[in-house]
């Protein structure tokens, strides 16, 4: 089995080393691979559980990630309960476990074949995702079904914003929840960005290269996955600076910070 663990505690933490310690005691012959989002960001955990786990993989794949936040409840928490456990189980057979908290299920929820919580402590560890979850997402892993809990529907899962950044990759390009096809743009259309407090000039392209080097495009990104309904597959709206940062140019804003396009 491939295991992708995302969760947010930092590039490089030793936390990833003992999630994937008690993962591979249950499932010793698997692969772990672990992605790191930024702190309490269930928008990037939501972002790229459904990129990884909607998109081509091995067939046998599991999806765990943890981003907790613990906003669920406001007041002091008892025995550091926090979020409960969900399970998804996708159109191509990916299992998804993971904490139900913001974002982290928003952008699979329409594609889920179903969606249940998982029926483990909510508390009793302030590093769950080590010493509470594993047992319980590698049981389900291996098609167990008796932690299975209340069947959840889409409505009950608040629905992704279309406005904000998803995730700065490594080259500086900036990924967004713009939907590509919400914007009516002929290509070469000078629009105005706004990220955070600073506005750029841009050009819309339906190909990022198709602009001169220096040049600033908006354009579907190479993020997305098919639809639902099986319409058009969706593809998201990314920020793209020729030769040189997006990030850079708009300040090195932040995951979750809000994308417009002005005029």
């Amino acid at each position: 089995m491939f295991i992708t663990l995302i969760a947010d505690y930092g590039i490089g933490d030793p936390a990833f080393a003992e999630v994937t310690q008690r993962l591979l005691m249950a499932l010793p012959a698997s692969q772990v691979h672990c992605l790191s989002v930024p702190a309490f960001s269930t928008l990037a955990t939501g972002f790229w559980v459904a990129q990884l786990g909607l998109n081509p993989g091995p067939e046998e794949r599991l999806v765990y990630h943890n981003c907790a936040p613990r906003k669920d409840d406001p007041e002091a928490r008892q025995n550091n309960e926090g979020e409960g456990l969900t399970y998804a189980l996708l159109p191509n057979g990916v299992k998804v476990v993971g904490v139900f908290a913001g974002y982290t299920f928003s952008f699979i929820k329409d594609h889920a074949k179903e969606i249940h919580t998982v029926k483990v402590s909510r508390g009793g560890s302030q590093f769950r995702s080590r010493d509470v979850f594993p047992n319980a997402a590698t049981d389900i892993a291996k098609g167990g079904t008796s932690l299975l809990g209340e069947r959840l529907k889409p409505d009950q899962i608040v629905s992704a914003p279309n406005d904000r950044i998803a995730w700065i990759d490594g080259y500086g390009n900036i990924k967004t929840t713009i939907p590509a096809d919400t914007l009516d743009l002929k290509p070469e259309t000078k629009v105005v960005i706004r990220v955070g407090d600073v506005v750029s000039d841009a050009i819309y392209t339906d190909g990022t290269f198709d602009v001169p080097e220096g040049t600033l495009a908006f354009a579907p990104g190479s993020s997305g996955w098919d639809a639902a309904d099986g319409g058009q597959p969706i593809r998201w709206m990314e920020l793209f600076l020729r030769g040189g940062s997006a990030w850079n140019r708009f300040g090195r804003p932040r995951v979750n910070q809000s994308v417009t396009r002005l005029g």
